[in-house]
């Protein structure tokens, strides 16, 4: 028995799109769109592209000669291994060879490919304006989540740094049934090929899953038991054909599965902000309860159990309550900077009608809330890495980040942006405030400390306390 197909995922010509409507349709509905006339300037579509009878194929030998001694991930999509497909490493002109003159029975697909990382000078493409409010790309331009853990490598500084990937596969390759790493959003453009895709939305997602609540169904074109996956037949799926020169957008916790209808080749990025945070942290606490379980019977004999139930979480989810803690409260002294700049650029009483100033409080907001549910759960137990305000805004890896976020929110709403002379009004402004943020209830703190000097400045017409008092 097939899957059922109902509807069909909008086509909107991204050049008559703005960002604040992109945001209110998609991006804050968690809804997925396909985007067309976005990429008419890339680079990649002339480069990395050959037409053969009037359709655009990958110019393999352009790979190879100009990238051959890269390694890549690449999935063997006819081996299942666990969850997913095995991988193997090899380099590029290695893979370009057996796409050229292996057996068609085996079906390979380049995977998860650094790109930009390991070419940072090439300019492949431009992010599309809609994808730019990325706080996960942002920050591990600078940053590491799990530099003090032992999962860590030094030596593997471009497969961790950022996720930001190439894919490239034949026709018939393909990627089983996921949803994505931290429940983020991606986009996906196809530079050649067709694509298409089979999605589940969140509403629907235990339909996929065994009797347990524990395995996934692989393959949802397979046979799929019955007995093992009771639900599954129930499941009501979107089906999308992407073509060459679209991007698709993939909300949060959306499942979906992939087919290479052609020989393809895209560019796909996670990434999240304030609008999918809550994701990212209720898959952090789902995954954290799931170790804990895991290890419960070993709780008595164990020295330091939370240490490591966190350990465990950052190598299974690929970040843990600390990591993810630190990453907040970087954002949220980020965002702070930010908008003591904009109260230095603008009058105050146009200074809450920025859209900047908007976008930057309903940031800080995100953030308290997500703040309030980690405190919730009696803080961080363990936790030794702390934020300093005055050491932060001595760093500059710190002060790197407040420059992207500046920069950003300067080209998304088309203003002006970071200027350093902030970091003075910010030290003296917060010199009675005790710097140190330890704990959830430190970040509260701050949050709100920020909020009543603000009020402050600005009186009933600060937008900042106005959107914590709609969170709270």
């Amino acid at each position: 028995m097939g899957i059922k197909i109902e509807g069909e995922i909008e086509r909107v010509n991204g050049k008559e799109l703005s960002y604040s409507e992109f945001v209110k349709r998609y991006l804050a509905k968690n809804q997925p769109v396909v985007l067309t006339g976005l990429m008419d300037d890339w680079r990649a579509c002339n480069d990395w592209v050959v037409t053969h009878n009037g359709l655009g194929k990958p110019n393999l030998q352009f790979f190879s000669s100009n990238f051959g001694l890269s390694k890549v991930q690449v999935a063997d999509c006819g081996t299942r291994e666990f969850t997913d497909q095995r991988r193997v490493e090899m380099f590029v002109s290695q893979f370009v060879n057996q796409w050229l003159h292996e057996s068609k029975q085996d079906c390979l697909y380049l995977k998860d490919w650094h790109f930009v990382k390991e070419y940072p000078q090439y300019l492949a493409y431009l992010t599309p304006l809609f994808f730019c409010d990325d706080w996960l790309n942002l920050y591990l331009d600078t940053y590491r989540m799990q530099k003090d853990h032992d999962s860590y490598q030094e030596d593997n500084d471009i497969s961790c740094s950022d996720y930001r990937f190439v894919y490239m596969g034949a026709k018939g390759s393909w990627t089983p049934l996921h949803t994505d790493v931290f429940r983020s959003y991606s986009w996906s453009a196809n530079v050649c090929g067709k694509k298409k895709w089979l999605f589940l939305s969140p509403s629907q997602c235990h339909l996929v899953f065994d009797r347990n609540g524990k395995s996934c169904v692989y393959d949802i074109l397979d046979e799929i038991s019955e007995t093992d996956f009771p639900g599954f037949q129930k499941a009501i799926w979107l089906e999308c054909t992407q073509e060459q020169n679209e991007i698709i957008f993939v909300p949060s916790g959306w499942y979906h599965q992939v087919h290479n209808l052609e020989d393809t080749i895209s560019i796909n990025h996670n990434w999240f902000n304030a609008y999918n945070l809550s994701w990212v942290w209720d898959l952090l606490l789902r995954d954290y309860n799931e170790a804990k379980e895991y290890i419960e019977d070993i709780r008595d004999i164990c020295d330091d159990f939370e240490g490591l139930c966190q350990r465990n979480l950052a190598a299974n989810t690929g970040m843990n309550f600390y990591d993810f803690f630190i990453f907040l409260s970087r954002f949220t002294i980020a965002n702070v900077v930010q908008l003591y700049y904009l109260l230095g650029d603008y009058e105050n009483a146009i200074w809450s009608s920025s859209p900047i100033a908007r976008n930057l409080a309903l940031n800080i907001a995100s953030i308290r809330k997500i703040a309030l549910k980690m405190k919730s759960l009696g803080g961080l137990a363990g936790n030794k890495n702390f934020l300093d305000l005055r050491n932060s805004l001595d760093d500059p890896d710190f002060l790197k980040l407040c420059v992207g976020l500046g920069r950003m929110y300067g080209m998304i709403h088309k203003q002006q942006n970071w200027n350093y002379a902030t970091k003075q009004a910010l030290i003296v402004d917060f010199g009675d405030y005790c710097s140190q943020i330890l704990t959830p209830e430190d970040l509260l703190n701050f949050i709100d400390y920020t909020a009543a000097k603000l009020s402050g400045y600005c009186g009933e017409k600060s937008i900042l306390p106005t959107l914590l008092d709609d969170v709270s």
